[in-house]
């Protein structure tokens, strides 16, 4: 019978070489993880009516009821910047944190059979749930954009740090979501965890409002929830020179981040 086609490549773990064999394996399985990304992809707007176009609708709702009560009824302080762009700037890197925990605590239960079945990295199954989330984020990008031009919202040359503040997010959501996913994968009962702790985070951080109206004395206390830095840098580099960044919990935050 003809073998062609089939790998005769064979893995051999040597000790002391694990790790650098492992990001070896990373690259050497690209083609996969492309293909796992687009498969959560499809599957999550397949069957309906408006398919993608749900990564604009979600956030933007989302955006008006948080104008509505924290910017027109609590009258809230928005540091010079339209609440809706306020708004929005910390509802990005919040949705794209809570989508890829929700999707990355699940996904190593998700490939089970496929993870029984075949040899690849891992890491590559939750890596492609959050890549996910995070072309749901550039998606939703483009309602900033328009809040900008409605607004005719000039931001700050600290735009261009944007990008630095993406991948503290982006580590974020990893970090975060791979120590769930082992624990989903261990106690099944983080299933039912993980949208409580996705549904309280959202009103303990500052989505709706500034972090600057928590008093002075409770900043670094405030700051242990990680997304309070990556929120405020979003805020920072996006917003004007009223938007100040309070250096010693952004700090905070990161150090718990990259931990």
């Amino acid at each position: 019978m003809s073998k062609r086609g089939i790998s005769t490549q064979e893995l051999i773990i040597e000790p002391g070489r694990t790790e650098r064999q492992y990001w070896q394996d990373l690259w050497r399985y690209r083609e996969l993880f492309y293909f796992l990304a687009w498969r959560d992809i499809v599957v999550r707007y397949k069957q309906t009516v408006i398919g993608i176009a749900w990564a604009l609708i979600r956030p933007f709702l989302t955006m008006v009821v948080f104008s509505v009560v924290f910017g027109n009824l609590a009258k809230l302080d928005s540091q010079g910047a339209p609440y809706p762009i306020l708004v929005f700037s910390a509802l990005l890197p919040w949705q794209f944190f809570a989508n890829s925990l929700t999707e990355c605590s699940n996904s190593l239960i998700t490939n089970a059979n496929l993870l029984s079945k075949v040899y690849f990295p891992r890491l590559i199954v939750p890596t492609s749930a959050v890549v996910v989330s995070f072309v749901d984020f550039l998606i939703s990008g483009m309602i900033l954009l328009g809040l900008m031009a409605w607004y005719d919202f000039v931001p700050s040359w600290r735009i261009i740090t944007l990008p630095l503040f993406i991948l503290i997010a982006f580590a974020a959501a990893m970090g975060a979501g791979l120590w769930l996913a082992s624990l989903n994968v261990q106690y099944r009962d983080f299933r039912y965890i993980v949208p409580f702790i996705v549904q309280l985070g959202l009103y303990i951080s500052p989505v709706g409002f500034s972090s600057n109206i928590v008093p002075e004395k409770w900043r670094l206390i405030y700051s242990l929830n990680p997304m309070v830095g990556v929120i405020d840098g979003f805020r920072w580099a996006i917003l004007q020179q009223s938007v100040d960044l309070y250096l010693p919990g952004f700090i905070l935050s990161l150090g718990l981040v990259f931990f």
